[in-house]
């Protein structure tokens, strides 16, 4: 028999179970159920207060939901329980306005020490890092493949926002992590850099590494996702393909009022109505 007649399944990407998050004892995500299949580009959208940060939290280990009376974890992230945060990081990257907080503040930080200290899981270089010349290349190559190279040589701190973001993902590219979660990417990026930050996203998506984009903004949501989960109340609203889940009906529903949402070539838009 040939030795891939009978492949291993893959698991999930994501899967979690009536979940239960709570803040100031009060559930912010709601017996929360979902899965994710691995390589399957996918958005996660819904109002402000929708459970959308906490999610992205849930998903990084940063909070933890209520113990189940069955003893069995509510999550697994790529079919596992548990896991070493540090070892997650290197499969699963995460990019957001919160995570370039820390690497753009008064305190100097070189671009690419920014990015080659994602083998060590710190905010740059220290003397007991030994960074091999593989290490080099891959960083080097992350750059280059977020158009980023010229940025070397610079401070974190002197980047525009939309310079710092690219950055960051190369700094999750150099593990050739097997998803990247993509919370608010475009927050706080003008009309032209917002576009060819999501370009550069479509470069990724087409490169086999998998999205999962985290954002209140339909206009985001880049051709090559085909999946879209509309959050509402801490709870899974709908889920489905861009088509059926990106209606005037649907939105409407997760942000509370009228909304009329046009098509433009591969591209989605919403807007009051």
């Amino acid at each position: 028999m040939p030795a891939d007649a009978n492949p291993l399944p893959v698991p999930p990407l994501l899967e979690i179970t009536a979940a239960t998050v709570l803040r100031g004892g009060q559930p912010v995500l709601d017996r929360f159920s979902l899965r994710l299949d691995a390589g399957c580009h996918t958005a996660i959208l819904g109002a402000n207060g929708a459970g959308k940060s906490t999610l992205v939290q849930l998903i990084a280990r940063q909070v933890y939901p209520l113990a189940p009376d069955d003893g069995r974890s509510p999550v697994r992230v790529f079919g596992r329980a548990h896991w070493n945060v540090a070892e997650l990081r290197g499969l699963l990257g995460i990019v957001s306005p919160a995570v370039q907080s820390d690497y753009t503040s008064e305190e100097p930080l070189e671009v690419f020490d920014a990015v080659v200290s994602g083998f060590f899981a710190a905010r740059g270089l220290w003397r007991d890092h030994a960074v091999s010349d593989e290490m080099r290349a891959r960083a080097h190559a992350a750059l280059e493949q977020l158009g980023a190279s010229h940025l070397v040589g610079r401070a974190m701190a002197s980047l525009s926002t939309g310079e710092a973001r690219r950055v960051l993902i190369a700094r999750a590219l150099v593990h050739r992590p097997r998803a990247l979660l993509l919370d608010e990417p475009c927050a706080g990026l003008d009309l032209a850099s917002r576009r060819r930050f999501l370009e550069s996203l479509r470069t990724l998506a087409r490169g086999g590494t998998t999205l999962l984009l985290v954002t209140h903004h339909v206009e985001e949501i880049i051709p090559e996702i085909g999946q879209v989960l509309l959050l509402k109340d801490g709870r899974v609203l709908r889920q489905g393909d861009k088509a059926a889940t990106l209606t005037d009906e649907a939105l409407g529903v997760a942000f509370g009022m009228p909304i009329r949402v046009s098509r433009q070539g591969e591209w989605y838009h919403a807007a009051i109505d």
